[in-house]
């Protein structure tokens, strides 16, 4: 069962292997437990800042967590040309969540929709469809700066978790002891368990911490139970509830916005098969993309938001050592059992955001660690590589950090460059593009011009 294929890590369950049911069950709601409340905070925010009902606010809901399951079940297994065979965790991103709110208030939920119908698969189906083209020019250095990257620049929304939350900012308890401890708990226990023990304890170790989180929040009383008793058995999805509205600017931005979906899906998959200590293949970049940019354009018309890999799931794999895609395809079929019963997901949405947020600051921690492992194990860290990753992060950190700094943009260059992935990607491709190197899709070994670490070298034979 255990195995170490090339310079991955040792694996508990390799891509293909099915654990026992009992325990892939156990293992997929690992999955969705680390993922669920990050998910479903997109729609609840947006639905709050553009004004919506109750009703209209469940509903988007319960689309986003049946169509997260679906590209979860599609990635894991594949439809014809689309889906990876990878273990890709799909959900709603925080990518989109700026646009659509702003877009929303603006124009009306219509142009989001009929941004993400029109952008969707024409972007990302574009995008994968060429990818033998344009695969050169994502080596592992770009590929592994972009896995960095989207782990370092997620590691404020684990903290905010931890610390209470958006609840936590509304009632002014925001970093209080409280939500700190269970912060705190949650991540000792993950760790503890991981680290010192063995078998299904350490397997499970993520589950284990966040159901002692939510039974110590219980238990204090930080746990609203009244959202379950509101929330309906089961729902139907209706196609074409907000209609659609084909505004120029909002099909513009979202055309961006899925070009930065496309390249952390792009880093997500690196991830994931870093475990393996390779990098994906062609036909599994093009089955993701593919995954991404369908299922998007077919969700929006049933009403959910764009649907892409999920970064904190990618720590899961390296963290636990379970790479199996039946695991993952197990999450995929409860997403989308919470999507069509309400009521279900509703007890899952009571899980407190500190008890999330211990788990999730490990989650991004160990996604911007396999990054690192990605770019050591198949990059020669010289002068030229130090350079680019040292641009790439500086750019990318710095905009996460200090956004207001392209203030004096226009509002679609904001949009473009404010994303901190796009920013480092961007540095990446365009540095390693066009300065000769090894993983230069311009130069190749041989041609590439030498960088000489030793600027005064000794005088050789020849040398007069």
């Amino acid at each position: 069962m255990s195995n170490e294929p090339g310079d991955g890590i040792q694996l508990e369950y390799g891509l293909d292997e099915k654990p026992p049911l009992p325990k892939s069950i156990l293992l997929g709601l690992q999955h969705v437990a680390v993922m669920i409340v990050p998910a479903t905070a997109v729609a609840y925010i947006v639905a709050g800042s553009v004004g919506l009902s109750g009703a209209d606010t469940a509903y988007i809901v319960q689309m986003v967590l049946l169509f997260s399951g679906l590209a979860t079940i599609v990635q894991a297994y594949t439809v014809g040309p689309v889906g990876a065979k990878l273990p890709i965790v799909m959900g709603t991103s925080f990518t989109f969540l700026g646009a659509m709110t702003t877009i929303g208030a603006d124009f009306g939920m219509a142009a989001v929709f009929g941004a993400i119908l029109v952008t969707g698969f024409t972007v990302e189906g574009l995008i994968g469809w060429q990818f033998n083209r344009i695969k050169p020019f994502f080596p592992p250095l770009v590929t592994g700066l972009v896995v960095v990257i989207i782990g370092l620049y997620l590691i404020p929304t684990g903290m905010d978790y931890a610390a209470g939350g958006t609840a936590a900012h509304e009632a002014g308890e925001f970093g209080a002891l409280h939500h700190i401890g269970l912060a705190a708990l949650v991540l000792a226990i993950a760790v503890g368990l991981n680290m010192l023990t063995r078998g299904i304890t350490r397997l499970l170790s993520i589950l284990v911490a966040i159901t002692v989180g939510y039974v110590a929040a219980v238990a204090v009383g930080l746990v609203d139970f009244s959202p379950i008793g509101a929330a309906a058995w089961v729902a139907v999805p209706s196609p074409t509830r907000f209609g659609f509205e084909f505004e120029p600017i909002a099909i513009l931005v979202f055309a961006f916005l899925f070009l930065v979906s496309a390249m952390e899906t792009v880093g997500d998959m690196s991830g994931v098969t870093a475990a393996e200590g390779r990098n994906p293949d062609t036909r599994e970049f093009r089955g993701a993309l593919f995954t991404d940019g369908l299922l998007s354009s077919l969700g929006s018309v049933f009403a959910t938001f764009p649907v892409t890999s999920f970064s904190q799931n990618v720590g899961i794999i390296t963290f636990t050592g379970v790479m199996s895609r039946h695991v993952v395809g197990i999450s995929g079929v409860i997403l989308a059992v919470l999507g069509l019963s309400p009521k279900i997901g509703a007890v899952v949405t009571t899980i407190p955001s500190a008890v999330f947020g211990g788990a999730t600051l490990l989650m991004v921690g160990m996604v911007a660690a396999s990054g690192f492992r990605l770019i050591v194990l198949h990059t020669e860290l010289d002068r030229r590589n130090m350079v680019i990753v040292a641009v790439s992060l500086g750019l990318g950190l710095g905009i996460a950090t200090t956004p207001e700094a392209i203030s004096g943009l226009p509002n679609a260059a904001q949009t473009f460059f404010g994303e901190p992935v796009i920013l480092t990607a961007l540095s990446a491709l365009v540095l390693n593009t066009f300065v000769p190197g090894e993983q230069s899709p311009l130069f190749d070994a041989e041609a590439a011009t030498p960088v000489d670490d030793n600027p005064n070298p000794a005088p050789g034979p020849s040398d007069d």
